[in-house]
């Protein structure tokens, strides 16, 4: 069906699928992926009008996406160092040379319920694999080992410290009184209060595991990946955070190759499914066959021998196809057939034109040669034509 699909082709869909679903991954529930589709529309509409001839509309579009995108780095530069943050590889070189303490998971389980059974708010936040430098502001340095009773003293409302979350990283309790980002997700329950939105709103923004304790209905809730889960128990929380807290190398180990595949399968299919058809949309245009005139070059002829140059044609016409959108027409290309004369004895000689002389860009193809072979006629260089040669 696809005669010209290679297997640089499936590389270059599977690339593509991953970079698209990491995307959806780190922007969805937040206001950059809200953005992103409405640039795609735009885009949509550019190619439509651009196709129809509506030479303004197109125009102006093309002028107002160059904005926008300029507009976005600026607007989401934070959410875009996050995203380079977690593509890049060397971050988990650097993050093995840190020593991580861990914390009693029971012994903050008991805090977290007492000072839920006396209904007192807490908003603690553990920072997992990615940075939240960008998002946990105005926080008191405290750098000290996590236990139920600092914990207990800190939320106590006649602490200085109680308004605003706590951060937990590297096993140790390292800022308290922060201010988060809040949720602007229009899904969030009208009764939930500051408190859960700013746990919300980092955990849409991030990796971070956000327990919070509400002061009106004494309830537990852990937000992580942008949802809130109510924990009904100490056990229920415990467990929760030893799966969320445990090493990503410790998870792989558990979950294999079969769990990185398969899980959230619809989200993975409907990426690939997209990717397919644009990779479909942009790399063929069936039937554009379009001839060129491409002219004869040589090289490594023998020192030996010269060419009747007369009696060579000076341009063969090729038939070229085209099948991306993102290579210039044929008519643009500068096409050359370029020959190897290496083989070339005195006398007539027929060389033979193949598909890989003719030198072209990755994504044009030759379909037909208006001649298979070219015939050369070679002589030897007299003494006389040699002197001259040096």
């Amino acid at each position: 069906m696809f005669p010209y699909f290679r297997p640089q082709d499936i590389a270059d869909i599977l690339i593509m699928t991953f970079l698209v679903y990491q995307l959806y991954s780190w922007f969805k529930n937040t206001r950059a992926l809200q953005v992103l589709l409405g640039l795609f529309f735009l885009g949509g509409i550019f190619v439509v009008t651009k196709s129809l001839g509506l030479y303004m509309t197109s125009w102006i579009l093309q002028e107002v996406g160059t904005v926008l995108l300029v507009l976005l780095v600026v607007v989401f530069q934070s959410e875009i160092r996050q995203a380079l943050y977690r593509l890049s590889l060397l971050r988990k070189v650097f993050d093995r040379q840190q020593q991580v303490v861990r914390v009693d998971l029971l012994d903050f389980s008991s805090a977290i319920f007492d000072l839920a059974s006396r209904r007192v708010g807490a908003l603690v936040v553990f920072q997992r694999e990615e940075i939240l430098d960008d998002f946990v502001l105005h926080g008191v340095p405290l750098d000290s080992l996590v236990s139920g009773e600092l914990l207990r003293s800190i939320f106590v409302t006649t602490s200085p410290l109680h308004d605003g979350a706590v951060l937990i990283k590297a096993g140790r309790l390292a800022l308290a009184s922060c201010h988060l980002p809040l949720s602007v997700s229009a899904d969030v329950p009208q009764q939930l209060g500051t408190r859960h939105r700013a746990g919300l709103g980092l955990s849409e923004r991030s990796d971070a595991a956000v327990v919070i304790v509400s002061e009106e209905r004494g309830e537990v809730s852990l937000a992580q990946g942008g949802a809130l889960e109510i924990i009904r128990s100490q056990a229920e929380l415990h467990d929760k955070l030893t799966s969320l807290l445990v090493p990503l190398s410790a998870q792989a180990q558990g979950g294999g190759l079969r769990r990185l595949l398969f899980s959230n399968l619809w989200p993975k299919t409907a990426v690939f499914v997209l990717v397919l058809a644009s990779w479909l949309l942009i790399t063929f245009r069936h039937g554009e066959i379009v001839t060129v005139s491409a002219p004869l070059r040589f090289h490594n002829l023998p020192d030996s021998l010269m060419l009747k140059s007369r009696e060579l044609p000076e341009e063969v016409s090729i038939q070229l196809k085209t099948f991306s959108t993102l290579i210039a027409s044929p008519r643009d290309l500068d096409v050359v057939v370029d020959l190897d004369l290496s083989k070339l004895k005195e006398g007539v000689n027929s060389v033979p034109i193949r598909k890989e002389d003719v030198r072209l860009p990755t994504g044009v193809a030759v379909t037909s040669m208006e001649r298979s072979t070219v015939r050369i006629t070679a002589e030897r260089k007299t003494k006389k034509d040699l002197v001259k040669g040096r």
